[in-house]
């Protein structure tokens, strides 16, 4: 039975709300430890190791941390894209500097982000990206990535396949975020790989 996401989409909505709800839950400390080691295991991948672009985010309240992996990107000479969101929820790109250039942005009624200060560098510059890390709340045993509803990324991910751009596409999530299914609609796509604490899981029909 085909999906036209009015099907499928209450589901994810009430799933949305329970992996939150567990994240919600999560000492900060446990937060910036697993931050430290997603790092770890993330530049074990040779995706990374090879990647001259990678596009990234900053984490924000209790996602699994990417600081210290942004710092660690640079400072191998990778460079870094980080979004910015615009107003119909597409994403702009600039680039990361370190630490200091990053600002606090609040979109109205939406979370605070943290988001590049320099030069915009337009939506389309995700396409020179070797790596897209993406955001996400779960992940299944297919590849198949719940993110947080906006579409930000949805958009992002048919950009790249209108530039016919192939990057490598990875999550990071904390391990009980690794379930054996979640909803998909016509327009999702499989990830790559997996990043958590525990390790890496690839998904080899991406």
């Amino acid at each position: 039975m085909e999906h036209d996401g009015r099907t499928s989409e209450p589901d994810k909505r009430t799933l949305r709300r329970e992996f939150l709800t567990v994240r919600n839950r999560l000492p900060a400390d446990d937060v910036g430890a697993t931050g430290r080691t997603l790092a770890e295991r993330a530049l074990e991948l040779p995706e990374l190791a090879g990647a001259r672009t990678v596009a990234a985010y900053v984490s924000v309240g209790s996602e699994p941390g990417t600081r210290a992996l942004l710092d660690a990107l640079r400072a191998r000479g990778v460079r870094v894209l980080l979004p910015a969101l615009l107003p119909d929820n597409d994403l702009d790109w600039g680039e990361y500097a370190g630490p200091d250039s990053l600002a606090r942005v609040q979109h109205g009624g939406k979370m605070a982000l943290f988001e590049p200060r320099g030069a915009r560098l337009g939506p389309d510059a995700v396409a020179s990206a070797d790596v897209v890390l993406l955001p996400g709340l779960a992940v299944d045993a297919r590849g198949m990535r719940l993110g947080r509803g906006g579409g930000s990324y949805d958009r992002v991910l048919a950009r790249l396949e209108r530039a016919g751009a192939r990057p490598r596409l990875v999550v990071l999530l904390y391990d009980a975020e690794v379930v054996a299914h979640v909803p998909v609609e016509a327009h999702d796509k499989p990830v790559h790989a997996v990043v958590t604490p525990s390790g890496v899981r690839r998904f080899p029909s991406a």
